[in-house]
């Protein structure tokens, strides 16, 4: 077990070690797109690293609803869903300022589209997800074994319980290509 005092309080899945008792303080989640792993910070602490599914069409920045796409960038947990179709869900906001600024100079969507979005990413809170950007990204259960979102981040089951159980709204999550 190479020094693990406590063996059964870990499970190992697909090589990753799980603490079933962790609290983090300062959670902080950093999604790596290209190697498919969602990492879990407290602080500048890596508590953890696990295996994602992605978005059906995974490589580049989501521009629209319907691409397949992940969104990149920077974003906060906005909602929390406990009764998900996909096990347990947390909301991102998406879109954030930068994304909706692109569309605005785009002409995907017009400036009181952008002001909402802008306002809504100022007060920390859901925004519009009924817009031509697409939105209701989350990070949710019901496996990482491939690529079959529609642009949500999924997890096994039993992170999603790690991540529901650390991280509350308001929780940093950046989303690199």
């Amino acid at each position: 077990m190479c020094g693990v005092t406590n063996p059964e309080k870990f499970e190992y899945k697909n090589g990753f070690e799980i603490d079933k008792e962790v609290k983090i303080k300062k959670p902080k989640i950093i999604i790596k797109k290209q190697k498919r792993i969602l990492e879990l910070w407290d602080g500048d602490i890596l508590y953890g690293s696990y295996p994602v599914g992605l978005g059906w069409n995974p490589i580049g920045d989501k521009k629209k609803e319907g691409d397949g796409r992940t969104p990149e960038g920077e974003y906060y947990i906005c909602i929390r869903n406990s009764k998900s179709k996909f096990y347990l869900s947390l909301g991102i906001s998406y879109p954030n300022k930068e994304d909706g600024m692109e569309a605005l100079n785009a002409g995907l969507i017009d400036q009181k589209t952008y002001e909402k979005i802008a306002d809504a990413v100022n007060r920390k809170i859901t925004p519009p997800w009924n817009t031509p950007l697409g939105g209701e990204i989350m990070i949710h259960g019901h496996g990482s074994h491939s690529d079959w979102t529609a642009g949500c981040v999924a997890v096994d089951n039993d992170i999603m319980d790690i991540l529901w159980d650390n991280c509350p709204t308001g929780t940093p999550v950046i989303i690199e290509p």
